[in-house]
């Protein structure tokens, strides 16, 4: 966690150009449709991204038979055994869908040399929690039995997700591992919601920061969050909310944690990373100094975040291609 007394530098340059001419700022009063416009507004035209071989499919497990997914194939020599990356998108379990992603998993694709299975979980308020979770999950059951028809590699499977992506994906490797599997090689976590805990000094050293600000951050908590819930009391909410009320938290996948200076919830991903280690898994923290919460959506526009987001990614694909 960051020493408010320390100073420390300011948003990169390029990035804060960007973060002006787009600016993503919305109230509760604007509506969830005003929000989610908001975002698909950053997303960069399909023309500019690189071509692979994609694919939409309606995928679901047990239920749940109708969640949307786009699978992206790496532009490689190789098409069988490859390793598997199932994706949450971002977007404060309210905003954001495949479209306002496909920049940011065909990057994971290219970069980890894996196919990509992005997943189209149902928002809040029409769905609040726990649907969110509900879809993540039997999405991530359903790649488990059908990697190999992908050309994947059932031993090789990684969680990854952005933001309210990366809660999901904290989310499901605990369930994997409660459940019997799927067995996942590796999580990778974004700038990730874990604990509620709205006192981290975070949360007012960047109440105003940008992409993130308290009136973002509590339009999607009362997006989301059903009127039992009590974020007063972080302590109480369940693990598929707060994967770090886990009471334990061992045996979990190896983790690449990746926060940004400027970002309200960058204690959180440090406090996981904190009680990951102590429960004996293998964690790599990593704060960008200079960056904001969503910075992988802007890899491909500003070079401080592109190189933010390599080290993620070069983790990853560590992860699932080792030697």
């Amino acid at each position: 966690m960051t020493d408010p007394a320390t100073t420390r530098p300011g948003i990169d340059p390029e990035l804060n150009a960007l973060l002006e001419a787009f600016p993503l700022h919305f109230t509760v009063e604007d509506g969830v449709e005003v929000a989610r416009q908001k975002l698909r507004a950053l997303a960069p035209p399909p023309e500019s991204l690189p071509p692979m071989r994609i694919e939409e499919r309606t995928v679901g497990f047990g239920t749940i038979t109708d969640i949307p997914v786009r699978i992206y194939w790496p532009p490689i020599e190789q098409h069988e055994d490859l390793p598997v990356v199932m994706y949450y998108h971002g977007g404060g379990w309210s905003v954001g869908d495949l479209d306002t992603h496909d920049g940011v998993a065909r990057a994971h694709a290219i970069g980890a040399e894996a196919i990509v299975v992005s997943v189209d979980y149902r928002l809040a308020p029409e769905h609040p929690f726990p649907r969110g979770v509900d879809d993540a999950w039997a999405a991530l059951q359903w790649l488990g039995e059908h990697a190999g028809e992908l050309g994947g590699d059932p031993s090789r499977i990684a969680v990854a997700g952005d933001s309210a992506g990366g809660n999901l994906s904290a989310v499901v490797a605990q369930l994997a591992r409660d459940n019997g599997g799927p067995a996942l090689t590796f999580q990778l976590l974004w700038y990730p919601s874990t604990t509620g805990d709205m006192t981290l000094p975070s949360i007012a050293e960047n109440v105003d920061a940008p992409m993130l600000d308290r009136d973002v951050v509590d339009a999607f908590l009362q997006w989301y969050l059903p009127a039992d819930l009590d974020m007063d009391d972080p302590a109480s909410l369940p693990p598929t909310l707060a994967p770090a009320n886990t009471a334990d938290l061992s045996g979990l996948p190896a983790a690449y944690i990746g926060t940004a200076e400027h970002d309200p919830i960058r204690d959180d991903g440090a406090r996981y990373a904190e009680l990951l280690s102590a429960s004996g898994v293998s964690v790599e923290l990593h704060n960008a100094p200079t960056m904001v919460h969503g910075f992988v959506n802007f890899a491909s526009a500003a070079p401080a975040a592109g190189e933010a987001t390599e080290r993620g990614l070069a983790a990853l694909r560590a992860a699932l291609r080792p030697g």
